[in-house]
């Protein structure tokens, strides 16, 4: 009968490294705190023992799970992914752990996610956008988990916010396209019920077009789910008015290439036919051609600071507050000036 090998403890990494059970356990805990030499050292010692920590002992000790949750919106473009990424890194360098739960987009199925995460013992949760409902937070509040709300900024909020002023963002598009001298415009925007993300890109658009004398009239707008066949049907719709728009901005990168593809469907060049823009700076705008022009949002730096926010607050290090980030705009090939126009804005 072979020889039961004993489980490795704590105490047998600190004997084979050399140094103390605190050390190693600050090397677990916090890297960061441990100087690279003595780090190296011991995790050389983890991995020739096979030891694993022990996750209970953990808990009890420190009264936290180190478990972050995170619901995103969807998983099935790359919206996200970038943010969430970088969230991921920023959380394990810190010696915490990701639980990631998707919505679809329903009120009803975020609010089951919330509570399963919290169930589960998260320490704190990140949300993307803050139009939910008020029930949500009352319910966040009683339970006392942090919780912070990325992809927008609200300087004045009471949920702390990390990200961009997705209103204004746009606002600064619309105004280069009508600079260039865009005056029909189509739209293709995500639902905009319960998406504040998509309801602040609209209300920028409308605010360029009046500050620049537009009226409604000039604006024909089609709501969608964030899918390239969906943006390609209201692609169609829209090019088969009377009067085609010029332009047709999108609410996201998804959409943009969805309405390429439209355009070419119907035999449309563009941008010598119409133009179109998109929203995000996904890798996506960047590998169609014409390479889409966009708003570049800072995923990944939103992603590592939105992690690194949320953990002070677990730690109790900081009570939260809100970090505001800056898009800029991408111009591609995709937005044609159109001759005869007014002088640019400088």
């Amino acid at each position: 009968m072979s020889e039961l090998r004993s489980v490795p403890t704590l105490d047998d990494v600190a004997r084979t490294a050399g140094v103390s059970t605190a050390t190693v356990s600050r090397c677990l805990n916090s890297p960061e705190r441990v100087v690279e030499q003595t780090r190296k050292r011991v995790m050389l010692a983890v991995e020739q023992l096979g030891y694993t920590p022990n996750f209970g002992a953990r808990v009890m000790a420190a009264k936290r799970t180190f478990t972050i949750g995170a619901i995103i919106p969807t998983m099935e473009n790359a919206i996200f992914a970038r943010g969430l990424q970088a969230f991921q890194e920023a959380l394990h360098a810190r010696g915490y752990t990701l639980l990631v739960a998707c919505s679809a987009y329903q009120p009803g199925v975020e609010e089951e996610q919330i509570r399963a995460l919290v169930a589960r013992g998260a320490d704190g949760l990140l949300l993307i956008g803050q139009d939910r409902d008020p029930s949500v937070y009352r319910y966040l509040h009683s339970r006392s988990i942090p919780v912070l709300s990325a992809w927008v900024y609200t300087a004045d909020s009471d949920l702390p916010t990390v990200g961009f002023d997705n209103r204004q963002s746009m606002r600064a598009l619309a105004q280069q396209v009508i600079d260039f001298g865009h005056k029909r415009i189509g739209l293709v925007s995500g639902i905009t019920r319960d998406n504040d993300r998509a309801a602040g890109r609209v209300a920028g658009l409308r605010d360029a077009m009046r500050a620049n004398g537009l009226s409604d009239e000039n604006l024909t707008t089609i709501e969608t789910p964030y899918e390239i066949e969906n943006a390609a049907t209201a692609m169609q719709t829209l090019m088969s008015a009377v009067e085609r728009p010029t332009v047709v901005m999108c609410g996201n990168d998804v959409l943009a290439v969805g309405a390429l593809r439209g355009a070419r469907d119907m035999g449309l060049s563009v941008p010598e036919d119409v133009s179109i823009t998109g929203f995000d700076d996904i890798e996506l705008s960047r590998i169609v051609t014409p390479q889409i022009t966009t708003v570049h949002v800072p995923h990944r730096e939103m992603g590592r600071r939105a992690a690194e926010a949320l953990i002070d607050m677990v730690e109790k290090r900081s009570a939260g507050a809100s970090i505001e980030l800056t898009a800029t705009l991408q111009m591609r090939d995709s937005l044609k000036e159109l001759t005869g126009s007014a002088p640019r804005r400088r």
